[in-house]
């Protein structure tokens, strides 16, 4: 037998009959490596293209060069460890003694909700109206099942239990009327990117799924560095079965519509010019800025981030997750500035549901409902909290906290106006769910908002001055007294002296000049301080040389300082 999947052991004939049974065709293509745009050519029945759909004449006078990025946080995201709301904070920390985030862990981003500090990487893009979040979101009776839920959140039928619900999804719907002719005149680019193969629903039509599907980031960086996508020398067919139909299929796959080849071509492109992080997270974010700014034409992508199944020690679990997140999207959306496409690139967060309010004995939080979803992208148009709010003083009886935002509402603005989707066909693609847009910051359609509640109107950055409000003295700008002191070889700090009261902003770059982090960024009162770097940033810093640049007012002074 070759490695590839096979389902069930094939002993004898019989057993190969029970075996074709077995599979369906999506499951055999799924165990073969290549749905997605390889199964095209693998129907029961030749298809030939069908009439014009309706949407095709309203895309082509679209917008053609928006983009969506879909991040799917897989096992169920903790809202109230991603979004606290501050006036509830009594009540928050009540429910989770000891998982609770301290208030001095929380970076205060309006008067009434705040975000972990380890999520401080986000804090610039939301000064530059680059990240909103919408509260509250779920649907009515919602699933608490891993599987129901991830199927929901994909093919938008809420009557779907256990296994069986609708097997189309929002996306792949929504392809099915762009390119009605799909298997046999597939798009010039991939119609969409999916890295790994959960909630691959998201994109499945009627007859096909609509993106090019890799497992794992492993192997789409191959893709674009090769530009093959499977291997097909003889020797690993030879003990196979099924060699020759492998080899057929994978061949297929690889020169039917030249999509490997395509992404190999933007990669080569494409550049990074921001460093990522070395994790699987950032990895996918920065292939697919590179893919992006060599203008590979895929119009949707999807990737995840898993390990949000939180039921035990979940504050160390989650800081690790969400720190890597905010990174790798503030450094996402830095790279695509380089080449001015930052604007063109929307993304949001989804996961199948929320958690509880009340934390369990494992330090951490069982399945629950409602959860914020997280819009990043200068599309956006500004920075805010949306919506309202679930309270925490009336859950349920088993501790949930219930929507107040219908996430059909979200994936509705979305294609209507994002995407520019005319809205007859947005609530078709969302099963006749009537529209009822959110607005987000971005219109395509013309309509008028209904009244939002924001939260708050997010303030405005506050400029370093005295406390009376004038600009400082540039005297006392030229008398602030800095310099690295280290207390122990293993921690870096800042000596920093004001000799008055001010905003004071600290970034801290590697050699590079590349912006590392936030170290400090609030009001100091006059006096001396000494700051710890290590204790500062939201990840292990590297053992190396880095420049640490002070902002107050206009001044701006920097000075190199080693981390061992």
């Amino acid at each position: 037998m070759c490695n590839t999947h096979i389902p069930v052991n094939i002993k004898n004939q019989n057993k190969h009959d029970q075996e074709h049974k077995f599979w369906s065709r999506r499951s055999f293509l799924q165990a073969l490596g290549i749905a997605g745009s390889g199964s095209m050519m693998l129907g029961s029945n030749m298809l030939t293209a069908s009439a014009p759909s309706p949407l095709t004449a309203a895309i082509a006078n679209a917008p053609t060069d928006a983009i969506l990025i879909l991040i799917r946080l897989s096992g169920g995201n903790d809202g109230l460890s991603t979004v606290i709301p501050i006036e509830q904070y009594d009540t928050y920390r009540n429910a989770r003694p000891n998982i609770y985030l301290p208030e001095s862990k929380i970076l205060k981003l309006t008067d009434e909700f705040g975000i972990p500090t380890y999520m401080n990487s986000l804090e610039a893009m939301w000064g530059e109206g680059q990240f909103k979040a919408v509260h509250g979101v779920g649907y009515e009776n919602q699933s608490l099942s891993h599987f129901t839920g991830s199927d929901i959140y994909a093919n938008t039928d809420l009557t779907t239990t256990g296994f069986t619900g609708l097997d189309t999804g929002w996306m792949g719907r929504y392809f099915e009327n762009i390119y009605p002719d799909y298997l046999v005149n597939p798009p010039a680019s991939p119609a969409a990117i999916q890295i790994g193969n959960f909630g691959s629903l998201v994109f499945q039509g009627e007859e096909t799924n609509y993106a090019f599907v890799t497992s794992n980031i492993d192997q789409l960086e191959q893709i674009a560095e090769s530009g093959v996508q499977y291997s097909l020398e003889d020797s690993l067919f030879n003990s196979c079965m099924y060699g020759d139909q492998l080899k057929f299929l994978r061949g297929v796959a690889n020169t039917t519509y030249e999509y490997s080849g395509l992404i190999h071509e933007a990669y080569e492109r494409g550049q990074n010019q921001v460093a990522y992080q070395d994790n699987g997270f950032a990895r996918q974010l920065a292939l697919l800025a590179r893919l992006i700014k060599g203008n590979l034409g895929t119009k949707v992508y999807m990737i995840s981030m898993g390990g949000f199944d939180t039921h035990g020690n979940q504050p160390l679990a989650h800081e690790r997750l969400m720190s890597n997140l905010s990174i790798a999207v503030n450094n996402f959306y830095d790279d695509l500035a380089f080449t001015e496409q930052d604007d063109k690139v929307l993304s949001m967060t989804f996961s199948e549901f929320g958690r509880r309010i009340f934390e369990n004995g494992s330090n951490g939080t069982d399945h629950g409902k409602a959860a914020p979803t997280l819009f990043f992208g200068s599309g956006l148009n500004g920075s805010a909290f949306v919506g309202e709010h679930p309270s925490l003083d009336n859950p349920n009886s088993r501790g949930n906290l219930e929507y107040t935002m219908d996430f059909r509402d979200l994936y509705a603005t979305v294609l209507a106006e994002w995407l520019c989707v005319p809205i007859p066909l947005v609530e078709q693609h969302l099963l006749n769910h009537p529209y009822n847009p959110v607005n987000l910051g971005f219109s395509c359609s013309g309509v008028d908002f209904p009244d939002i509640v924001y939260s708050d109107d997010p303030p405005t950055p506050p400029t370093p001055q005295d406390p009376d409000g004038t600009d400082p003295d540039p005297d006392l700008l030229e008398a602030i007294v800095h310099k690295p002191f280290y207390p122990t070889k293993e921690t870096p700090h800042i000596y920093l002296e004001m000799p008055f009261s001010a905003h004071v902003d600290i970034q801290l770059y590697n050699i590079l000049g590349q912006n590392v982090g936030t170290v400090f960024n609030e009001m100091m009162f006059e006096g001396s301080t000494e700051i710890n770097i290590r204790d500062r940033m939201p990840t292990t810093l590297s053992t190396g040389k880095y420049i640490y640049r002070i902002q107050v007012a206009e001044r701006k002074m920097s000075k190199s300082i080693m981390v061992s």
